[in-house]
């Protein structure tokens, strides 16, 4: 009679069970459909919501900095921010939580470039509550300011919610290496004129080390010439003339290279329009009629900026 019992309780238990995960899936894939899919009226409407809940989280971030020349006759403001600071770090942390459980690649999300913004905003508000002595101490105090300031990266959440972000992402990511290559060699000049500077002013000037002579190499070369560093041999100016005109020739190769895989990218998108009346393709990403004959186009479906 157990053994019947126990079989008969475990026939009650399949279905309970197979109900408990079917709910669990439909509550999954609605909620990814919200935070994951822009293109169903439901995910724009959320879309929007996390758009003005980033850019208020930030604009609390800059308020609060000037708060006592704002608002001088209320000393006690900065705790009121610091209520609205916890309300916006729940909501973003159920985010965060929500995108991890929802993501289908779970190990992949946390890791990656929206990821890991997402969890920086928010780790600033948790370190100050799981370490409190941190807000007393004096000699920490650039630390403090350092975790408050990294909420200015929910800025970067707005990238997510940018379908033309992709074309960027996407020339990027195939542009690196040749960027990679670039910046090397641009790190070398900087090493070598450095070092001919600081040899050739002997110390003088403001080049006292290797260090601030890299530092004027890196000013000069961008063009930028604060002027706190300035040669003053013969053969200190000769090599400054020499790095100036070669910042002015090379400073375009970065942008030549990443607009030339733009083009590549928009072209492609171009290409990839074709009107389903009438066949004809090459139309702009932003077309909404077919310019050969009038049809109506159907929508675009832009790559996620994840990818």
């Amino acid at each position: 009679m157990k053994s019947v019992y126990s079989c008969h309780n475990s026939f009650l238990l399949v279905p309970v069970m197979s109900q408990d995960y079917r709910f669990f899936a439909s509550a999954r894939r609605r909620c990814y459909a919200l935070l994951f899919e822009h293109r169903t009226r439901s995910g724009r409407r959320m879309e929007i919501f996390w758009v003005l809940a980033s850019l208020l989280s930030v604009l609390l971030l800059f308020i609060e900095s000037s708060a006592y020349d704002l608002f001088p006759a209320t000393p006690n403001i900065i705790p009121l921010f610091g209520l609205v600071e916890m309300g916006f770090t729940a909501l973003f942390t159920v985010e965060y939580v929500l995108r991890v459980v929802c993501s289908p690649r779970k190990t992949r999300y946390p890791v990656s470039f929206f990821g890991i913004i997402d969890l920086c905003t928010i780790l600033p508000m948790y370190i100050l509550w799981m370490l409190p002595s941190f807000a007393g101490a004096g000699n920490l105090e650039i630390l403090i300011r350092l975790l408050r300031i990294l909420r200015v990266l929910r800025v970067l959440k707005l990238l997510r919610y940018m379908s033309d972000a992709g074309v960027l992402w996407r020339s990027l990511m195939r542009a690196k290496r040749k960027l990679c290559i670039f910046f090397g060699f641009v790190a070398i000049i900087l090493c070598l004129f450095g070092g001919l500077m600081f040899a050739a002013e002997g110390g003088n000037g403001g080049f006292t080390s290797l260090g601030a002579s890299v530092y004027w190499a890196v000013v000069t070369l961008t063009t930028v010439g604060y002027g706190d560093i300035t040669p003053h041999t013969a053969l200190g100016r000769m090599l400054a003339s020499v790095l100036i005109l070669l910042g002015y020739s090379i400073i375009a190769v970065p942008t030549g290279i990443l607009t030339a895989y733009m083009s590549q990218e928009l072209e492609k998108g171009r290409a990839a329009r074709s009107c389903q009346t009438c066949l004809h393709s090459g139309h702009e990403i932003d077309a909404k009629f077919c310019a050969h004959c009038g049809a109506v186009l159907a929508a675009d479906k832009p790559q996620p900026v994840e990818k």
